[in-house]
């Protein structure tokens, strides 16, 4: 299982969604100023097998997340962080794409060219 949790400064609502392998995925909707700002959240993987992500924008002229690509060891997680640049309000989301990372892989972004994606959570972005 995986999931993503917001800390503040970011306002946060829990959602969850189901993948079609029946893993579950939770995540938060994430408030940031149009003005700009940041929010860090951490991705969480519980499941026992190590994941590799890949992060999608629907915005990336306003929004920045780092990293865009990483793995998550089994029982581990990683701090992503969104970063909002200033511009108009609006409703956006990422798309955070998941898949079982190969044993030997230490690029993600390499790897991931060539995985099939095991599941996905989006998670809705709104800029006030």
């Amino acid at each position: 299982m995986a999931s993503l949790t917001a800390d503040p400064p970011a306002t946060s609502v829990r959602t969850t969604n189901k993948t079609a392998d029946n893993q579950t995925l939770s995540s938060d909707v994430v408030v940031l100023p149009a003005a700009g700002g940041t929010s860090t959240h951490k991705l969480v993987n519980g499941g026992a097998e190590k994941l590799m992500f890949k992060v999608k924008s629907s915005n990336n002229n306003e929004y920045r997340v780092k990293p865009v690509f990483g793995f998550v060891d089994a029982g581990g997680s990683t701090d992503l962080v969104v970063t909002r640049l200033a511009g108009a309000p609006k409703e956006d989301k990422l798309v955070v794409h998941f898949a079982p990372a190969p044993a030997d892989a230490t690029d993600a972004q390499a790897a991931f060219g060539s995985a099939q994606p095991s599941g996905s959570v989006t998670i809705p972005l709104t800029a006030t």
